[in-house]
C-alpha cells in the first residue's frame, strides 16, 4: 500500500461561504470534531475563527499567513470578512469523513438522532441551486444553536455545552468501532513504520531508503458542499506516482 499523507493526516482546500447569517456574519457552518484536532493555514483573503469550550467564547483573527488548529471539543464557525481561502488539515484522515464532526444545531434536534441526520445530510444528486440552499438552510440551523450556546457560556452557564457534549457523544458513539478500523490502516500504522525504521536504524540498517517514492494526490476536479465552504479534496489515503 502506497504511503498515506504524512502522519495520517487529511489536506483539504477551503472557500470559506459567503452570504450573511441571521446574525449578519458571513461564514461556516459551526460545529466540533468529537476524535481529530483540526488546523487552518490561511493562503488568502480574511476573516476570523469563533471558538466556543469550557474556557468560553474566542474570536481570533485570520489573514494570510495564520496557522491556528484546535482539539476535539472546540466548537469552531470561519468567519469570512473577504476571501478567506484556508488550507485544512485533519488529523485521522477518514474519520472526519465518517461523521467526526457534529454541528451545533438547537439541542431538541441534536438530542435526537434521527432529527439530527435529517437536518444535516444534504440531497444527494440535487442540482446546485438546490444543493446550495440545503447548505445554507443547515449552516442557519448551527448557528442558531451557536449562538444559544456561546450566549449561555457568556452568562456564565456551561451546563448547555456540556448537554451538546452529551449529545455529540451519543450521535458519533454507533460509528467508533467503524473510525477505529480506519485509524488501524492510516495513523496507526503509520505509527508502527515510524517505529519499525527507528528499530533499522538503531540497527544501522537503512534499506527503507532504497524504497523512497514521490507520490502525489491531485486535487478533486470538483468543489463540494461542505460544513464550512466550498471544498476541494485530495485523496490522501490513495496516492499515485507524478508522471515523469
Amino acid at each position: 500500500m502506497p504511503a498515506p499523507f504524512p502522519g495520517g493526516t487529511s489536506v483539504t482546500r477551503l472557500s470559506v461561504y459567503t452570504g450573511a447569517c441571521a446574525d449578519g456574519l458571513e461564514g461556516g457552518t459551526p460545529h466540533l470534531h468529537t476524535a481529530s484536532t483540526e488546523g487552518y493555514v490561511v493562503i488568502g483573503g480574511n476573516g476570523a475563527l469563533q471558538t466556543l469550550d469550557t474556557h468560553g467564547f474566542r474570536e481570533t483573527e485570520l489573514v494570510a499567513g495564520s496557522t491556528v488548529w484546535f482539539t476535539p471539543g472546540t466548537v469552531h464557525r470561519a468567519i469570512n470578512r473577504g476571501g478567506l481561502q484556508v488550507v485544512v488539515v485533519m488529523a485521522n484522515a477518514g474519520l472526519p469523513e465518517a461523521g467526526d464532526a457534529v454541528m451545533t444545531f438547537p439541542s431538541e434536534i441534536t438530542a435526537d438522532p434521527e432529527r439530527y441526520r435529517a437536518a444535516a445530510t444534504l440531497p444527494a444528486g440535487e442540482q446546485a441551486e438546490t444543493m446550495e440552499t440545503a447548505a445554507m438552510r443547515r449552516r442557519e440551523l448551527a448557528v442558531q444553536g451557536f449562538r444559544a450556546l456561546a450566549g449561555s457560556a457568556a452568562d456564565g452557564d456551561r451546563g448547555p455545552l456540556e448537554r451538546f457534549y452529551d449529545h455529540a457523544v451519543a450521535l458519533v458513539r454507533p460509528s467508533v468501532a467503524a473510525w477505529r478500523e480506519t485509524w488501524e490502516r492510516t495513523v496507526a500504522e503509520e505509527t508502527r513504520h515510524t517505529a519499525a525504521v527507528l528499530d533499522a536504524l538503531a540497527r544501522g540498517d537503512g534499506a527503507h531508503l532504497r524504497a523512497s517514492a514521490l507520490l502525489e494526490s491531485p486535487q478533486s476536479p470538483e468543489t463540494r458542499w461542505g460544513m464550512c465552504g466550498r471544498l476541494r479534496t485530495h485523496d490522501v489515503l490513495n496516492p499515485v506516482e507524478p508522471p515523469g
